[in-house]
């Protein structure tokens, strides 16, 4: 069975992410002549040939010098068979400017639910608009205030003044389908598409286990109880650099005691609505996330009878 964190959306990578060659400074100088790039206006990426099978994101060490991509800057992201990949940044357009040579720049959530690039491209992307985004919020060093300077092909930043190094976080979030036999609590919060229902979700707090975090999470926004937590999978999103931890929750009560701050509507759905949803036949034309997120499939585990409860 192919593994679960495989279903969503990121999750795949035609890299091999080549650590060992990020502190190889003569290879690494040599690569960014002859590699090939994921660039970038903005945190969005460019593509040529949009609309077209062909889409395609990545560009030859050429083109990123002709669309001045700043190399400097530039982010190793890893090794497509014997060739190396970088992310970076090109100068910005703006949102209400396209890139020249009649290229186009998408966002990332796009790129995804629309399906534009293959699965095995998805994760690239996320990697590098992840690494360019930590690299343009912290340029400054946290222990001194100095700027600092991007190390070890973009894993690091060094800062002269003090000595400290820094390095790119990911900020775990637990999501999590509460089920009480037949049943499964969704939610949705005032900043969803209308008639879209969701797993909760919340960031793992510091000092807390997953487990605790699922409890937590689902007490605090819905008032229900769980005890027993089992992981499904997880998903990297890229907004900003987040890891989405899957995970079931048995609960042991139902009633529902809604935080109106986060949760604008929430509701205990049978199995056979949830798979109505999932078609998108519910009468009362309610509907799941896209198929790229992770709530989708903890959906689509919970509809197949995957769960261990």
């Amino acid at each position: 069975m192919q593994e679960r964190s495989k279903r969503s959306g990121f999750s795949h990578s035609l890299l091999d992410r080549a650590a060992e060659r990020r502190c190889d400074a003569a290879w690494l100088a040599a690569a960014l002549d002859n590699g090939r790039y994921l660039l970038f206006d903005g945190d969005r990426p460019l593509f040529r040939s949009v609309g077209n099978p062909t889409a395609d994101p990545v560009f030859p060490a050429t083109d990123a010098r002709r669309l001045d991509a700043d190399t400097a800057r530039a982010v190793f992201l890893g090794m497509e068979n014997d060739t190396p990949v970088f992310a970076a940044p090109i100068p910005s357009t703006g949102e209400d400017e396209e890139p020249p040579d009649n290229l186009k720049a998408i966002d990332v959530r796009s790129i995804a639910i629309q399906g534009l690039v293959g699965p095995e491209l998805l994760g690239p992307i996320a990697q590098a608009k992840s690494m360019l985004d930590w690299h343009a919020r912290h340029g400054f060093c946290a222990n001194c205030g100095a700027p600092t300077e991007m190390s070890d092909a973009g894993y690091r930043r060094h800062c002269a003044a003090c000595g400290a190094s820094h390095f790119p976080r990911t900020d775990p979030v637990v999501i999590m389908l509460a089920i009480n036999g037949e049943d499964c609590l969704l939610a949705r919060a005032p900043r969803f598409q209308p008639g879209m229902f969701s797993a909760l979700a919340g960031f793992v707090e510091p000092g807390e286990t997953i487990e605790e975090a699922v409890r937590r999470e689902v007490r605090e926004e819905s008032g229900v109880v769980v005890d027993r937590v089992a992981y499904h999978s997880s998903q990297p999103w890229p907004f900003p650099s987040s890891l989405m931890i899957a995970c079931y929750g048995r609960a042991t009560t139902q009633e529902l005691t809604l935080d109106r701050s986060e949760i604008e509507d929430g509701r205990w759905f049978s199995r056979t609505e949830v798979a109505e949803m999932l078609n998108h036949r519910h009468p009362d034309g309610v509907f799941p996330p896209p198929q790229m997120a992770i709530a989708h499939q903890l959906l689509t585990s919970f509809v197949a009878g995957e769960t261990i409860f």
